[in-house]
């Protein structure tokens, strides 16, 4: 396609986009046509090969849709092409719907951000810590100096590990506990009070299964299960129609095949490991951190409440005061610099609940506005809110270890800078 075509493709609305939202063409909220075009170019660039079977970007800001493209295959074994319904595994990305369901607890008066853990779930009171191998290979624990506090359980400093991998004694550990695939959140919470803390509450952030825990303090909060309090206080009222813990088989055709990128033989293969859930049925335990899957235009509904600052067409979830309070940055100076190189007073970067957010964008190497507030999910999902210049971004893929690609790792911080370099009029 020529730029004088391609050109001509955006200035109109796209098609077939979620009925609930408006569309606008780039001129009319502030983005070059053209420069827009980059981004459709290095997706069709980047998709479609061996290393991304497919991919959905959707663009937002004012409210109205600026540009929502799909690009490759939904399944390349089968050669389905990707179409903008896709329903994708948003892993990680559910963290940042568990925040929110926790802060409509929160404003209930329901709980606080100094009540120890075990206020609610006196499950973990016998928590340990690792403290070093023993010769035998054995761990050698101490006692917990105190619980840890539901702001620490907030913002992943309250010591637990997660498995994702078996890098360290403590994560081998909850890797083997298998308890994401439980049978109940009983049995989840019995496992995760027999395992270790990677360390004293407080001292450091560590990415952990703090979210899966906020997943069974919300159950115990509200007398729902995860799924039902989901559905009847979130999903429900957003019209997020295909946002759940499992898919139907009515919509399964619509459910991207997820693959995994593999390093030593540089392609992709057919995914294993902790987050390989059965989606096929509802799950024994929902996992709060990693359980969800979702469209891209459920996913920007969602997004959007946040960016209203808890209201999305008349129905309101949390109120402004709460969503500044959710994505503002929750960590003292000295867990931020002990924790990881990503929280750091010099990087710029602070974390909120559940949230990455984006304090300083010069000391964060960024375009996008201060308060800007983004996570990502394991298979290669990412978004960002950035509420100063009232923007909503989506990408989706649907490969595991993407980050470990060198062809395909930087989509998603190349997307980013596409996005601003082609916002030339902001105060549109």
């Amino acid at each position: 396609m020529g730029w004088a075509a391609l050109l001509l493709a955006l200035s109109v609305p796209p098609i077939g986009l979620t009925a609930e939202f408006p569309t606008a063409t780039p001129a009319h909220v502030g983005f070059s046509a053209e420069r827009l075009a980059r981004l459709d170019e290095y997706m069709k660039r980047h998709v479609g090969s061996d290393r991304v079977p497919g991919a959905i970007t959707l663009l937002a800001r004012h409210g109205k849709i600026v540009a929502f493209n799909s690009y490759g295959e939904s399944d390349p074994d089968r050669h389905v092409a990707m179409k903008k319904d896709a329903i994708f595994r948003i892993y990680s990305q559910s963290k940042v719907v568990t925040a929110v369901a926790m802060m409509m607890l929160f404003e209930e008066g329901q709980w606080r951000f100094s009540d120890p853990i075990t206020r609610f779930l006196p499950e973990l009171g016998s928590l340990r810590v690792f403290k070093e191998l023993n010769p035998d290979g054995s761990l050698q624990l101490e006692d917990v100096s105190r619980p840890p506090t539901l702001r620490e359980l907030l913002t992943h400093s309250a010591g637990f590990g997660y498995g994702l991998s078996e890098s360290n004694p403590v994560d081998t550990a909850y890797s083997q506990s298998n308890f994401m695939h439980s049978a109940s959140t009983a049995e989840a919470l019995r496992k995760i009070a027999q395992l270790p803390l990677a360390n004293q509450p407080g001292l450091h952030w560590r990415y952990s299964a703090a979210v899966d825990v906020q997943g069974y303090l919300i159950e115990r909060l509200s007398g729902l299960s995860l799924r039902d309090f989901l559905q009847k206080r979130i999903f429900g009222p957003l019209k997020m129609r295909d946002t759940d813990f499992y898919v139907p088989s009515s919509k399964w055709s619509r459910f991207a095949a997820l693959k995994s990128y593999d390093t030593a033989t540089k392609s992709l293969r057919e995914p294993g490991g902790v987050l390989n859930f059965d989606f096929s049925r509802p799950p024994g335990v929902a996992s709060a951190g990693a359980g969800l899957v979702s469209t891209a235009s459920d996913y920007l509904r969602f997004a959007q409440m946040l960016l209203n600052g808890g209201e999305l067409d008349g129905v309101r979830i949390l109120a402004p005061s709460t969503v500044r309070l959710l994505a503002s940055n929750h960590l003292a100076d000295d867990i931020r610099v002990r924790g990881h190189e990503s929280f750091s007073t010099q990087s710029g970067y602070g974390f909120g609940i559940n949230v990455l957010v984006i304090e300083d964008p010069a000391k964060a190497e960024s375009p996008q506005g201060a308060g800007t507030f983004a996570w990502s999910g394991a298979a290669g999902t990412w978004f960002w809110i950035d509420p100063k210049n009232d923007l909503v971004f989506i990408g989706m893929t649907q490969v595991m270890n993407r980050d470990q690609d060198p062809q395909s790792r930087n989509i998603d911080h190349d997307s980013m800078a596409m996005v601003y370099g082609a916002l030339v009029d902001p105060g549109k």
